[in-house]
């Protein structure tokens, strides 16, 4: 595997129009309407589930799926590859996640980086992510107030976040039978708009990232790919976006639907209040 270093990626970021400084301000939806939006979701499921048994629109079929993940827990397994100037650079977070209780905890790689690990527990409302200094220390930051700093990032790498923006989904095309891991799905395509792709990022960097749409005369081709499994639940989910200098592809895999997910909250007593976070890792 080539090493590679945090500096090297960050340029590369950048270049994509996607910084990886922190701040507070910006878009994004508070946890209140994060849960008026999961009631909402659940009748919008319903109505496609009626419409699923008329018509089928592969549009409602997707909808229904990442609904029906958004109502349960899952296990979690996601790629983040940033490809641009001859090199690609991957980022990986896994764990068990409680959607529906808005729980769950998550490992995060990046390979060479200079920090090149990060846990975070979420819990409450609050997400806790480990500190390299003081060792076994943590950081808290209210779920609400975290933001993205990186084009098709999920603010702290929030699993629900990149549902959500799947659910966006439009013009759906039913792309025919496959299998993941020897389970039979359904692949269906689709496109996202501009204002999915943004969705809670940081005002600085939606800044930018306007400037580099209007560069590319007012164009930012996006794409999403969902797989469903026969339970009508999202085996996988795939979302990617071009620019200028290169691309970015997420990739999620999910598995586990409905087992019980347990944390454990760091000791108060080893953690310290945030409102912003830094770096490449927490997106």
């Amino acid at each position: 595997m080539r090493r590679i270093t945090m500096s090297s990626a960050a340029v590369l970021l950048l270049a994509l129009g996607t910084g990886c400084s922190s701040g507070s301000s910006g878009s994004g939806s508070s946890e209140k309407a994060r849960v008026t939006e999961k009631s909402s979701g659940k009748a919008a499921g319903a109505k496609a589930s009626a419409t699923k048994s008329t018509d089928g629109r592969p549009v409602d079929i997707v909808r229904a799926a990442l609904t029906k993940a958004r109502a349960t827990s899952a296990r979690i397994d996601e790629t983040i590859v940033t490809r641009g100037r001859g090199e690609d650079f991957t980022l990986s977070l896994a764990g068990p996640f409680d959607l529906a209780a808005d729980k769950g905890k998550l490992s995060v790689d990046f390979p060479g980086g200079a920090v090149d690990h990060m846990d975070e527990v979420f819990s409450g409302g609050k997400v806790y992510l480990s500190r390299t200094v003081p060792k076994g220390h943590w950081a808290v930051i209210d779920r609400d107030k975290a933001r993205a700093h990186s084009l098709l990032r999920a603010p702290l790498n929030d699993p629900e976040h990149l549902l959500r923006q799947a659910s966006a989904i439009r013009d759906v095309s039913d792309r025919g039978t496959t299998t993941i891991d020897g389970r039979p799905v359904r692949l269906y395509r689709g496109t996202l708009d501009y204002r999915t792709l943004t969705l809670g990022l940081a005002d600085e960097h939606r800044r930018q990232l306007d400037t580099a749409r209007k560069a590319m005369g007012g164009g930012l081709p996006a794409s999403a790919m969902v797989w469903v499994d026969e339970e009508g639940r999202p085996a996988r989910v795939e979302l990617s976006a071009v620019q200028q200098t290169g691309y970015v592809t997420v990739t999620m895999n999910l598995t586990d639907f409905g087992k019980p997910v347990k944390v454990r909250v760091p000791d108060a007593s080893r953690t310290a209040p945030t409102d912003s976070v830094t770096g490449v890792l927490p997106g």
